[in-house]
């Protein structure tokens, strides 16, 4: 792993110019501290302090000094230049957060919580590999350089050029993923006109987290270079399909893939239908982590290949969770469906890994798969076979989450708390903006 002089050595050789000290509020957003090169050794031996009181979730007004810690592991130059600056290097580095009140790490740091769960899962003696599939939209702008609802063309499900005029824009950003450091395996049109999907290869849980909000901040980027607009908005228009962040998970123990089981029919473990079981029982509360927004619950609806039914499935994908043919023992996993890319991936794959290792604690194996087509059955059939619904608005996924002392301790109690209100406000705030008539027409969705 890189170390500082290591770091301090690229600033010098590759001619950095400034540095993004970055880190994320508890609602996902990625924040920047800019500063010149040749503050680096500074911001690695003081650290560089910001006020929290500003930022979203973190703290109060009368304690809120706060201080950036860079990880000299996530070292990268950035491979794009502003318009302005043509000349100017840039790179950047994710931070720790601390509380320079006690000189430890912040608890209301996003990155933070998912190291202590990575923490837990280290002395249960497991490692967790995760790799997501995130989606976004691209739109065209306006003469005002505004972002619109119109969008970039007019392709489907793995469409080619003319259909698919994105082309030449995934490459670019595929080639400054590359450049970041990232495993591209592939890319393709989705199955909403002008949505998009990069695959990137799997990895530890929290450097899959930094990578998912690399992730977005390259694509953004990239877009707005090319005068368009790209949003991980899960559903920006309606009759469509929407974007999600399929998520694939696997624990490790010693090096080998704990979810593989060669004799079993689904060539999962025990161990693997133990976490899976953790990760139903507690689904509608995670549910409130991994579908943050209003808009969130727009996607999770019947008829567009988004999951609503709380159940795993080895063939179909009307199921929460789906399990993944798998050609060689290390690629065994499960793949949740029902995330969406505007999660805060830190808190989403906290909750996920500590839902998946209480399921490990208390035994709790996954009943068996569900190979039907769910959104078939009748109300009756689901209930007789115990398929439980997921929360159907933000309002229900809070309450969910409110609930769940499992999910509630993973966030930790500032988190949980802050996160909390600020969940419960934002719905509050979306019933008291719209008429009775347009409410009712959005619980009719559902």
């Amino acid at each position: 792993m890189p170390t500082k002089s290591d770091v301090l050595e690229q600033i010098e050789a590759k001619g950095v110019d400034f540095l993004r000290l970055q880190f994320t509020d508890i609602l996902g957003t990625v924040k920047n501290i800019s500063i010149p090169a040749s503050q680096a050794e500074k911001a690695f031996g003081e650290g560089i302090y910001f006020d929290g009181s500003s930022i979203e979730g973190f703290v109060r007004i009368q304690e809120s000094d706060m201080r950036l810690k860079p990880d000299p592991d996530t070292f990268s130059v950035l491979p794009w230049r502003s318009a302005r600056s043509d000349d100017t290097v840039t790179a950047r580095m994710i931070c720790d957060v601390i509380n320079t009140s006690t000189n430890e790490p912040f608890a209301g740091d996003p990155r933070f919580v998912l190291k202590r769960a990575i923490a837990k899962a280290e002395e249960m003696g497991f490692e967790m590999n995760a790799g997501p599939e995130p989606e976004f939209f691209v739109f065209e702008n306006d003469e005002d350089g505004r972002a619109t609802t119109v969008t970039h063309d007019a392709g489907g499900y793995f469409d080619l050029a003319p259909k698919d005029m994105a082309q030449e824009i995934r490459a670019e950003i595929i080639y400054n993923l590359e450049a970041m450091g990232f495993e591209v395996e592939a890319s393709h049109h989705e199955v909403a006109r002008g949505q998009h999907e990069i695959d990137f290869k799997y990895a530890d849980a929290l450097t899959t987290a930094d990578n998912v909000a690399t992730f977005r901040s390259v694509v953004r980027a990239t877009a707005e270079l090319h005068d368009v607009h790209a949003t991980f908005m899960p559903k920006p228009i309606s009759g469509i399909n929407g974007s999600g962040m399929h998520t694939h998970m696997s624990l490790f123990e010693d090096g080998e893939n704990a979810f593989h089981d060669e004799d079993d029919e689904f060539n999962l473990s025990t161990l693997a239908y133990e976490f899976l079981g953790g990760i139903l029982e507690h689904a509608p509360a995670i549910t409130a982590v991994c579908n943050p927004t209003v808009n969130s619950y727009k996607r999770l609806v019947p008829g567009y290949e988004a999951p609503i039914y709380v159940a795993w499935s080895d063939v179909n994908r009307s199921a929460l969770v789906r399990k993944p043919a798998a050609r060689v023992p290390a690629a065994s996993r499960i793949e949740l469906r029902s995330p969406d890319p505007t999660c805060n991936p830190y808190l989403a794959f906290a909750v996920m890994l500590s839902a998946g290792l209480d399921g490990i604690e208390k035994g709790n194996e996954a009943p068996g798969p569900v190979r039907e087509n769910i959104y078939e059955f009748t109300e009756a059939d689901r209930l007789e076979r115990g398929i439980e619904t997921l929360p159907s608005t933000l309002g229900q996924a809070v309450s969910a989450l409110e609930d769940d002392d499992v999910v509630l301790e993973a966030l930790g109690s500032h988190v949980s708390e802050k996160y909390v209100q600020a969940k419960s406000h934002e719905y509050t705030e979306f019933l008291a903006s719209v008429s009775e008539w347009e409410l009712d027409r959005y619980l009719e969705t559902f």
